[in-house]
């Protein structure tokens, strides 16, 4: 019956209230929040969120069939539901995978598909190369591979180009003299002592974002990315990242970076890769080179949209690869 009321231009699924919710202590500091909704009996899904600082929300449940599905959603450390809200301290990229890795035995789930978009695809790679036995297939929208290269071209010079309206109010709030680093002016900036100066660096951070994610923008889109709380988690934690390369070697294999490096372990895992052909935020060169580097992993370039996971083409390659595989 959940087919039939499904989004005509989306195909999406309606969005179910969760059977079942709760925290997760996986650190001395940290909590992680996490639901479950669909067919308890059902395949189950993890869905790994952006960002890396962004939250789950109830739209993501709905790229799942779910009288078919278990979906499990979960918020990575200091974002979303989970506490303490915007912590830096003991939150890596590593911290993350051991934390999916404990909510899969904590719910008692032997295998799951991994479905991750954007900083979700970074972490899902990671987390796929790490326990390569508990997934049984891999969807990934918006490829970020957290490459040195890819981080310049969205915080220092690529992306401006395109974007030059919304770079001049990213510009704003760092002096001339240090416009040389966004990165770092931003990454002193939101660990500032000042809450003042820190929420004001978080908003632009994440109103840049929120600006260029979509190929046609939109007012509410870019609203959400404002609001004070998700701006702050969402900024703070992913400069934390950025400025630290996600934890990732970026010379293995000849300077591929760590995660094409590691495909090898991953190539056997059935994988379908959805990315905007127009996505500004993550350039589709990023699917392109993870596509050459794992041929036996599906590629579907969506003409008309950039990077959103909400955008009608992506939803529906998404949703058809949910289908597909929940066969």
């Amino acid at each position: 019956m959940a087919a039939l009321t499904r989004d005509a231009t989306s195909w999406r699924y309606p969005s179910l209230e969760p059977f079942g919710s709760g925290k997760l202590k996986v650190s001395n500091l940290h909590e992680i929040y996490w639901e479950q909704s669909g067919n308890p009996q059902g395949k189950p899904v993890i869905f790994v969120h952006g960002g890396p600082g962004g939250a789950t929300e109830p739209m993501h449940r709905t790229f799942f069939d779910p009288s078919r599905y278990r979906i499990v959603l979960f918020d990575q450390r200091g974002c979303g539901k989970s506490t303490p809200h915007a912590e830096l301290e003991g939150n890596t990229t590593w911290d993350l995978v051991a934390d999916m890795e404990r909510l899969r035995e904590h719910l008692k789930i032997d295998r799951w598909q991994v479905f991750g978009g954007s900083w979700g695809s970074t972490l899902s790679l990671a987390y796929a190369q790490t326990h390569p036995a508990r997934v049984t297939e891999l969807v990934l929208r918006g490829i970020f591979l957290a490459r040195p290269a890819e981080i310049r071209w969205f915080y220092q010079f690529g992306a401006s180009e395109i974007f030059p309206d919304a770079w001049e109010a990213f510009l704003k709030p760092i002096p001339p003299a240090e416009r040389g680093d966004m990165l770092g002016a931003y990454h002193k900036r939101l660990t500032a002592a000042d809450a003042k100066v820190r929420q004001e660096a978080a908003v632009a951070w994440s109103s840049w974002e929120g600006r260029t994610t979509k190929l046609i923008p939109s007012d509410e889109h870019v609203a959400h990315f404002e609001e004070g709380e998700f701006a702050l988690a969402f900024a703070r934690i992913e400069a934390h990242f950025f400025k630290n390369a996600a934890w990732l070697d970026d010379g293995g294999a000849g300077g591929k970076g760590q995660l094409l490096a590691g495909v090898g372990k991953i190539r056997h895992i059935p994988a379908t890769i959805v990315h905007g052909r127009y996505d500004v935020c993550c350039p589709i060169r990023n699917a392109w080179d993870l596509h050459r580097e794992w041929p036996e992993a599906e590629l579907f370039i969506v003409p008309d949209a950039g990077h959103a996971a909400g955008e009608a083409g992506i939803s529906r390659a998404l949703v058809a690869a949910t289908d597909r595989y929940a066969r």
